[in-house]
């Protein structure tokens, strides 16, 4: 059953998680016990009415080695001229993120998100690839870096196709720089149009120990600024 934490304490995603994931109740996110946590399998999600911790059975993945592009995306990439990123505009990813649209008229990102995913930033923790049409940041993602696993948090568009251009820079970002796991955390069709798997929770933490493990190195020097 989902606990109340106290201090430092991490829960147990495999002892605590109730029938849809949650581990855990209450606690705050200061960045070192995120980094703790996201090391354990668990994630926050949304602090409206208390902060909320989660570790779903299943989870969603990428497969980094057959994550393919459709050529749809690649024409969008093309006839847009859009230049991909990386960090220019943490900020403004987040932001644009939090902000509501006809199919998500709210979300969890809310100040004490923002303040807590700027400090990883700043530590060098959580990234961000955007997407620029001309001047326009049209689309881009965040996440969370430790050793070679990536953990996508949210997504936006303001594009079609502009967020999935976004998903692939990622992927190609992280096949060149060692990675091993890129988590898409809770199932929903979306993430499965986009590519996303299934796998148990315990496989997944399987796989998280020794992504975490793995000399990686976020290196977007080694790519240009346009999908490949």
């Amino acid at each position: 059953m989902p606990r109340w934490l106290r201090g430092s304490e991490l829960p147990d995603p495999e002892e605590d998680a109730d029938e849809y994931g949650l581990v855990a109740l209450g606690g705050d996110l200061n960045p070192d016990y995120l980094l703790r946590a996201y090391q354990a399998g668990i994630f926050p999600w949304s602090s409206d009415p208390v902060l909320n911790w989660w570790s779903p059975d299943p989870r969603v993945i990428f497969e980094l080695d057959s994550f393919h592009i459709s050529r749809t995306v690649r024409r969008s990439a093309r006839r847009g001229g859009w230049r991909f990123v990386a960090d220019r505009d943490f900020a403004g990813v987040m932001r644009a993120c939090a902000e509501p649209t006809a199919d998500r008229p709210t979300t969890w990102i809310g100040a004490d998100f923002m303040e807590a995913y700027l400090e990883l930033h700043r530590r060098g923790f959580a990234h961000s690839v955007e997407v620029y049409e001309g001047d326009e940041l049209v689309g881009g993602l965040y996440g969370v870096a430790i050793g070679g696993f990536f953990g996508g948090e949210s997504m936006f568009h303001r594009r079609s196709d502009a967020s999935k251009a976004a998903l692939a820079y990622l992927v190609a970002l992280l096949r060149v720089s060692g990675f091993q796991l890129l988590d898409g955390q809770v199932p929903n069709p979306h993430l499965e149009r986009l590519g996303a798997v299934k796998i148990s929770r315990r496989d997944y933490l399987r796989r998280l120990r020794a992504a975490l493990r793995a000399p990686a190195r976020w290196s977007p020097h080694l790519l240009g600024d346009r999908l490949e």
